[in-house]
């Protein structure tokens, strides 16, 4: 059995920076208490909390004298409430996040009502719109609720995505609102590495040679599971957290197993997955899995 990791996969670059940024804190003494997740990946997170960086719900909820913004931002009015509780912020937000913060700022500034492609519950997305007037944006996931709403009714339409989702997924709910309303402009807010994640994904299911994917990631993680929403439609696919997710009976038959993961897994949970399969797998005597 070989084993083939897609061409792009794992830590984006706003994931990376964020794990190091707590990483270098917490090593150096520092105190906090990281508001949600600082990224969506269960194995970061318990590292976090063995170097003593709690994850709390709420700002109230810290007691310690550093709040941590994660990866996926927050809503501005944030960032005043800690100062009111007289907490030091440690802010890792994506660069990518806060552009769109600033194109949505800007678009609302010329008069344009702003429509978020993206899921209402993820935070990301909470914090582009925590902070605005209900009636200055909609957030639409569907082609229904992009029928449910009369877009002819606003002078000019800016959409924004989440950066984690697959644009290409969404491209006829931005055409029912642009066929609606043409004073429609997209942002082009899909961050590079989930792009480059997704398309790579979508080569390896491809790959004849490749009879099962595998796709590593937290379960909150929305990069990951639209990763692995591509490759199960092309091969058979499962996603895991780790090494003690994969079944066996998986393996029966299977000459290629290709890995995948999201963006806010760790390199060493994917080596871990692999070093799994080399155990894991069938083989005849004196031969041993090879990687691509």
């Amino acid at each position: 059995m070989r084993i083939k990791r897609a061409a792009k996969y794992g830590f984006c670059s706003g994931v990376r920076v964020a794990d190091i940024k707590v990483k270098r804190f917490a090593k150096a003494g520092g105190r906090g208490a990281i508001l949600g997740q600082v990224v969506h990946n269960e194995r970061v997170v318990q590292e976090m909390e063995q170097l003593g960086v709690r994850t709390v719900d709420a700002i109230a909820e810290v007691s310690e004298p550093v709040v941590v913004f994660s990866a996926h931002g927050v809503p501005p009015s944030f960032h005043a409430r800690a100062r009111g509780q007289g907490l030091e912020v440690l802010d890792t937000t994506c660069k990518f996040v806060y552009d769109i913060h600033k194109e949505a700022g800007r678009a609302f500034g010329q008069g344009a009502h702003l429509v978020f492609i993206g899921d209402p519950r993820h935070r990301e997305v909470v914090g582009y719109t925590h902070d605005l007037d209900p009636a200055s944006y909609h957030i639409v996931h569907t082609i229904e609720q992009a029928r449910a709403v009369d877009w002819s009714a606003f002078p000019e339409i800016r959409i924004l995505y989440q950066t984690t989702l697959n644009a290409e997924e969404y491209e006829d709910v931005v055409r029912q609102i642009e066929a609606a309303n043409p004073n429609t402009r997209r942002a082009d807010t899909i961050c590079y590495a989930t792009k480059e994640n997704q398309d790579a994904a979508r080569e390896l299911a491809a790959d004849p040679s490749v009879g099962l994917v595998l796709v590593i990631g937290g379960r909150h993680s929305a990069n990951t599971r639209h990763l692995f929403e591509i490759c199960a439609r092309i091969k058979p696919s499962h996603l895991i957290q780790g090494a003690d997710d994969i079944d066996p009976a998986w393996l029966v038959g299977v000459g290629c197993v290709g890995l995948t993961a999201g963006a806010s897994t760790p390199d060493y949970v994917v080596d871990e997955v692999e070093a799994r399969l080399r155990g894991m797998a069938p083989r005849s005597a004196g031969s041993s899995p090879t990687r691509e």
